[in-house]
C-alpha cells in the first residue's frame, strides 16, 4: 500500500491530530504557506517585468494594506469562528483515525468527487448571492471589495461566508464516508485551487493550463468574474456556468 508509510508517520501523531485545535492551525498553515509563493511574486512583480507579463491585471498592484487586512479577516474569522466551531464537533464527534491507509486509486476517487461536489455547492450559493440583492449587499460584497485579485483575497469575507463555505468542504468527506487521510489530501487540494484561483497571474503551469477543453476554469476564469461580476460562480470547473449560460472566457 502506497500511502501506508505515510499515514503509519501520522498515526504517530495522533495525539496532535485529535486535539480540537488541529484543524484550525492545519487550515491556517496550508493557506498561508500556499500563499506565500505568490506574496513573493507581487513583490518581485513591482521590480520585474519578465514577473509582471504573468500577472493578470498588468496595472495593478498589491499594497501592504491589503495584504495587513486579508490577514486580519483571515485570522479573526478563524479564531473568533471556526476555531469554537471546531472545538464544538470535536466534542460532539471524535477524531476516529483507523491503522490502515486508504488505498491510492479509492483516495484519489473521492477528493475529485469532493471537488466536484464542492465545485457545485459553491456554484449554488454563489450564484444565489449574486442574483438576491440581499444576500449580495449583506454578506457577499465585502469579497469583492477588491476587483484584482491576490492570493490572499481568497480567504477575504465574512463570517457567514467563510462558515458557509467551510460547511460544505467539511461536509463532503463526512457524506462520503472518506478516511482521515483523504479528507486532509482534499483539504490541501482544495485550499491551493482557492488561493490559485485569486493568486492574480496566470502562469505557465496554472492549473487550467494542465486539464484539457477548457473544464477547469482556474485564476483566469475567476479573476473575470471579479471585473465582471455577472459572469463565472463556479469555483473551478466551468459545466456548471457553461450550462447556466453563465460561462465569460477572453480569448
Amino acid at each position: 500500500m502506497l500511502l501506508q508509510p505515510v499515514w503509519s508517520f501520522l498515526l504517530g501523531h495522533s495525539s496532535l491530530l485529535r486535539s480540537p485545535f488541529f484543524p484550525v492551525f492545519f487550515s491556517l498553515s496550508v493557506y498561508l504557506t500556499f500563499c506565500l509563493p505568490f506574496l513573493l511574486l507581487d513583490l518581485l512583480s513591482c521590480r520585474w517585468n519578465l514577473v509582471r507579463r504573468y500577472k493578470l491585471q498588468s496595472q495593478s498592484s498589491v499594497s501592504w494594506a491589503s495584504v495587513r487586512n486579508c490577514l486580519a479577516l483571515t485570522l479573526y474569522n478563524h479564531l473568533i469562528f471556526i476555531f469554537p466551531l471546531t472545538v464544538l464537533n470535536w466534542y460532539l464527534r471524535p477524531v476516529l483515525l483507523p491503522l490502515e491507509a486508504p488505498l491510492l486509486p479509492h483516495l484519489l476517487a473521492q477528493v475529485l468527487v469532493c471537488l466536484l461536489l464542492f465545485d457545485f455547492q459553491s456554484f449554488i450559493w454563489h450564484l444565489a448571492h449574486h442574483k438576491v440583492p440581499w444576500l449580495y449587499r449583506t454578506f457577499h460584497k465585502l469579497h469583492h471589495t477588491y476587483t484584482s485579485t491576490s492570493a490572499l483575497t481568497a480567504e477575504y469575507s465574512g463570517a457567514w461566508e467563510t462558515l458557509s463555505l467551510g460547511l460544505f468542504a467539511a461536509a463532503n468527506p463526512l457524506l462520503l464516508g472518506c478516511h482521515p487521510l483523504t479528507e486532509m489530501v482534499f483539504f490541501i487540494v482544495n485550499i491551493w485551487l482557492s488561493v490559485e484561483d485569486h493568486c492574480g497571474y496566470d502562469l505557465p503551469w496554472a492549473t487550467h493550463r494542465l486539464i484539457p477543453f477548457g473544464l477547469y476554469g482556474g485564476s483566469r476564469h475567476h479573476d473575470l468574474h471579479h471585473l465582471k461580476s455577472k459572469y463565472n460562480y463556479a469555483p473551478y470547473f466551468t459545466h456548471w456556468d457553461r450550462l447556466a449560460g453563465t460561462l465569460y472566457m477572453e480569448d
